[in-house]
């Protein structure tokens, strides 16, 4: 099975007690999400974030209807935590969020480990693609709704 990785950095000149709470807000995610996917959290809010939260989703991609289900596997506040794919298009999806104090500012790391069925060639011609158009967008957006100018 291939693995595709996606890494993704921004800093945000904002506290780190302050991007992490805005991420521990499932809601958000529709926030920074492209509106092209048409994403909507499907479960009941607010929702306790914590380790064994499981959160429906619904997105179109590609104009195909999906359904798709994390679970947090990893919560450890305001530093990291982790989703997995339960249900959904990837065979794999494994999403490492890291946040690292600078400063008064924030980095936001994400490391996705991912994989697709249709294997390397469907994800360099379709998947890869749209992942990094996707986190493109999310690193516009944030600094935007945070009120805050990106870094590098």
């Amino acid at each position: 099975m291939h693995v595709g990785v996606l890494e993704s950095e921004l800093v945000v000149q904002r506290p780190i007690d302050e991007v992490f709470g805005f991420f521990s807000d499932a809601g958000n995610l529709e926030r920074i999400t492209p509106p092209w996917l048409q994403f909507e959290v499907l479960t009941p809010q607010p929702i306790e974030m914590g380790i064994g939260t499981r959160i429906d989703y619904r997105l179109r991609l590609h104009g195909l209807p999906l359904r798709w289900q994390s679970e947090i596997t990893d919560w450890s506040p305001p530093y990291r935590f982790v989703d997995e794919q339960r249900r959904g298009p990837y065979r794999r999806w494994i999403h490492t969020h890291t946040f690292r104090e600078q400063g008064g500012a924030t980095q936001v790391s994400d490391h996705v480990a991912y994989a697709v069925w249709g294997g390397r060639l469907v994800d360099r011609l379709f998947v890869s693609r749209d992942l990094r158009k996707i986190f493109a967008y999310r690193g516009t957006r944030l600094p935007e709704i945070l009120g805050a100018k990106a870094g590098a």
